[in-house]
Formats: structure tokens, sequence, C-alpha cells
């Protein structure tokens, strides 16, 4: 039982109450007194004063029974808006999400510079666009939260990017330095497992997502809270040595399990033994489908070596549930089985092995789930599907 005064008490119940409405999407004050274990009053008073911050409202739900048609709660998703950003190398993904995590409109942005100070300002533009297009709602913009892909400390400050080759960039602050709104930097591998739990996987305490594309992350959820680290560093597996005396990595080390499976290797190593000046997913999808006998060799070569790095990360974190995000990967027909093919060690246990639904955009929509927790201050946010 929770005791404590009581200001603190109603915040709680406040949190409570607003986590019971998203998950349920729908749903009754009886039912929320139900479900809470919270009296009848608690919960008039609580939503009399959601509805009055027009964070919730209600809807009378239609039904064929005789009686009273029941009122239902639901969270405002027009009340506010979130943006969540992926900053890759030499593009940047803008997603905005109402405060029901609806996805409403997504951006793609080429970049064409590396430059950190250049990159700012171009984030700074792009982002009082969204701000001006959502001012008229009645929370306006409320949070912005950017992926980056390198490690980020505690206090939301970046160490490294290596693509980019950042050092120690304060984005968070150069940032809000120029816009008036809340802005929020994390790794783009936490920010992916976060969107696999909410969107997802929500009944997987111990969840292990990890991310190919320009590098390798994984983000990782224990007893479903996210894993940092005490830094803020855990889950740059990218850099795990899978071969001491192998090739130099931007890290400072040999080997790196990203320099082997990474999703620009496949591609580096195709154009060289095919003699192509460039290649597409959409090409390698054609080879694939062609049964291209290079093209299946290197396949099979790739996917040894993303089972390598696999078969560590389990023995390291006994996770519940392994999620793979990557585009090549969903390219290769069976990829799934191909893998479990490769994990041979008796002790390597997990429960399931599965490819993302979310792709690319799994980093943005993870962001934005993040920035409504924020705000609504719930412990977590659960968005089902109709099909969950």
């Amino acid at each position: 039982m929770v005791t404590g005064d009581g200001a603190y008490i109603k915040k709680i119940n406040r949190s409570l109450i607003l986590q019971k409405i998203i998950e349920h999407r729908f749903i009754s004050r009886a039912e929320l007194s139900k479900i809470t274990g919270l009296n009848k009053a608690t919960i008039s008073v609580q939503v009399s004063d959601l509805l009055e911050e027009k964070l919730v409202r209600e809807t009378q739900q239609e039904h064929n029974s005789v009686g009273r048609r029941p009122i239902m709660l639901s969270i405002n998703g027009n009340a506010g808006y979130v943006l969540g950003i992926d900053l890759d190398y030499k593009k940047v993904r803008y997603r905005i999400a109402d405060l029901q995590g609806n996805m409403i409109e997504t951006e793609i942005y080429k970049l064409e510079t590396e430059n950190y100070e250049e990159i700012v300002q171009i984030l700074i533009k792009q982002i009082k666009t969204f701000k001006n297009r959502y001012s008229q709602c009645d929370y306006g913009l409320i949070q912005t939260i950017i992926g980056v892909h390198g490690t980020v400390n505690n206090d939301y400050s970046i160490l490294f990017v290596p693509r980019f080759e950042w050092r120690n960039k304060n984005l968070k602050a150069d940032l809000e330095d120029a816009l008036d709104i809340s802005i929020l930097i994390e790794n783009t591998a936490n920010l992916s497992v976060y969107a696999e739990r909410v969107y997802h996987h929500h009944h997987s305490n111990n969840l292990l997502s990890i991310t190919l594309s320009s590098g390798i992350g994984a983000g990782i959820m224990n007893n479903g809270k996210l894993v940092k680290g005490y830094d803020g560093y855990a889950g740059e597996i990218g850099h795990m040595i899978i071969s001491p005396y192998g090739k130099k990595c931007k890290c400072g080390n040999h080997g790196c399990w990203e320099l082997y499976a990474a999703e620009p290797v496949i591609f580096s190593s195709l154009m060289e033994k095919l003699d192509l000046p460039s290649l597409t997913y959409h090409d390698l999808k054609q080879l694939i489908n062609e049964n291209d006998t290079i093209t299946c060799e290197e396949m099979k070569k790739f996917i040894s070596s993303v089972s390598i790095g696999l078969n560590n990360m389990i023995n390291f974190y006994n996770p519940e549930t392994l999620v793979l995000n990557s585009e090549v990967l969903h390219l290769y027909p069976n990829v799934v089985e191909e893998i479990k093919k490769n994990l041979h060690s008796s002790v390597s246990v997990y429960k399931k092995i599965e490819l993302s639904e979310l792709g690319v955009y799994a980093s943005v929509q993870g962001a934005c789930a993040l920035a409504i927790q924020n705000f609504l201050d719930v412990q977590e946010v659960i968005f089902k599907r109709d099909d969950q």
C-alpha cells in the first residue's frame, strides 16, 4: 500500500488511471475502479481534473442492449503532439505522433553534410517547422526525442557517434538554446527496444532488440526496465570483438562484430565481387530471388557472422524474446531458421527469435512513445493494435 502525503498519493493515483486509460484505449469509470482498486469517488475526482485539463475525453459507447449506454474514457489524442527523430548517417527521419500513440506524419530529410554545427542548424529549422505546424492544439508540440547511432551519456550528452566521428557533443543544450521545447537525446537501439515493448511485445519483460544497420546496437529490457549501464553505454555490442586479429575498427580495436555483420558489409562485399558501382536493397532482393550464386554465398557468410554475435548476446542476457531489426535479413527467405541453425551452443537459451515489424521506424516510434510517457508521467505506455 502506498503511504505519504495527499499530493503524492494523488499523483500516484493519477498516473495509474492514465496508464490504464492508455492501455485499454476506451474504458468506463466503473471498470477503472475495478482494475485499479481505487474507489469510485477517487476515480471521479481524478477524471474530472483530467477532463478539465483536456487530457481525457468522454465518448458514449454504442451498444444494442437495453439500458443506459456507458460513458467511455479515452486519451485526448489531439491535445498535444510529440516528435521523434532518427539522426542517421546521410538521412534524418522525423515522425509526429498524437497522445494516443497514433503516427500522424513522417518526413525524411537527406543529409549532405557531416558537420556538427550545420546539422544542428538543420535540426533547429525542421523542429521549428513542426512546432509551428502543431501550435494550435492545447499543448502544442510537447517534446522532441532524438535518437543517435552512438553512445549517449546519462545526462543526454553525446560521447561518440562513429559514422559522424562526433565526440563530446551536447546536442540537447545546443538545440534547447534555440528552441523553446524540451529535447532529449537517446541511443537509437534503446529507443527501438522500447518501441518493440510498447507496440508489439507487451508481455516480454526480458526483451533484447538488436539493430543491424550502418552499425550494430542492442536495446536491453530486463524485468520490463531499460538497461542503460553505469554511464548509459550499455548495448554497444557492435564493438564486441569476435576476431581479435581481424579488421581495424574506428573505435580503436580490431575485429569488432559490426565489421562483419553490419549491413554495409554485405553491400560492399557484393559490389566488389559482382563488379557493381552501386547496390540497393531492391537490387539485393532481386539477386536473392534469382538465386545468384555469389549473392547466396555472401548472404550465408553474413548470416553466419550475425549468428556468432547473437550467440554471445544470448549467453550474456538469456532473453525471453530476441528481436532482429535489419532490412537485409528481411530480404532473405527463412532467415530466422537459418540463424537458429547456426546457434549450436547448448547453453544459448532463449524463448523466441523474431524479425522486427517496425523496421527502420522503430527508433522514431520508440522516441514518440517515450515522449508521451514523459508528458503524461506514467510508469509505462502500452499501445495495443486491434489484433492484440
